[in-house]
């Protein structure tokens, strides 16, 4: 019996995609999606200290800078930092600072924040119940955890050989970040994506799931 080769999403292959990232259209519609949704959601102060955690080039950030005090962008592909400093330095943002961060590989940042926030990223993270812990960690008490990904599906949105998690099941994501100690765990649906497939066009849901640490 022949396994199923399985290929790897990593830096590199972030790396080469980091300087044409922001022309896709719908990269920047969802992450100005999921921005509204975490508006709606989190009641955002100038004073609030920041994690984006999977920041990529930035897209999720930028919608809502003006919203938020200092803001930590970690990623761990070198090029989509580059990207990102290049945007920061030429809009002239002063509460944006980059770092390249890998948390199940790297020392957390000594600092506490009062959000954090990712955007499909989790997927690409393998192990999800010790991300949600070092989030907790990284959180002061009644401080807000948001994170939008894909529902669960049947690994056609990347491909089965893609060595990701193929989306999540709500109710049990929702009992691992409980597990984890977030309270007040909710979900919404914020956006779709649409894909083209064998069989047709299919829509991807984003959800957003927002929770507290008690």
């Amino acid at each position: 019996m022949t396994s199923t080769p399985t290929t790897r999403l990593d830096a590199a292959h972030f790396d080469s995609r980091a300087r044409a990232w922001d022309e896709n259209p719908v990269f920047r519609e969802r992450g100005r999606k999921i921005a509204d949704a975490i508006r709606e959601t989190v009641p955002l102060r100038r004073d609030m200290e920041a994690l984006d955690y999977g920041c990529g080039t930035g897209l999720l950030s930028f919608p809502l800078k003006d919203e938020l005090g200092p803001i930590l962008l970690a990623d761990s592909s070198s090029g989509m930092l580059d990207v990102l400093a290049g945007k920061i330095a030429a809009q002239g943002v002063d509460n944006m600072s980059v770092v390249k961060l890998d948390l199940l590989a790297d020392a957390p940042p000594a600092q506490r924040f009062d959000l954090i926030y990712t955007s499909m990223t989790l997927h690409h993270v393998p192990d999800t119940e010790r991300i949600l812990g070092i989030f907790h960690t990284l959180l002061k008490p009644g401080a807000y955890l948001c994170i939008a990904d894909l529902d669960k599906e049947d690994g056609s949105f990347h491909g089965v050989e893609v060595d990701v998690h193929h989306g999540f099941e709500r109710a049990e994501l929702g009992q691992r970040a409980a597990a984890a100690g977030f309270t007040d765990v909710r979900f919404q649906t914020v956006f779709s994506i649409a894909k083209e497939q064998p069989a047709g066009t299919r829509d991807y849901p984003v959800f957003l799931m927002t929770a507290q640490r008690a």
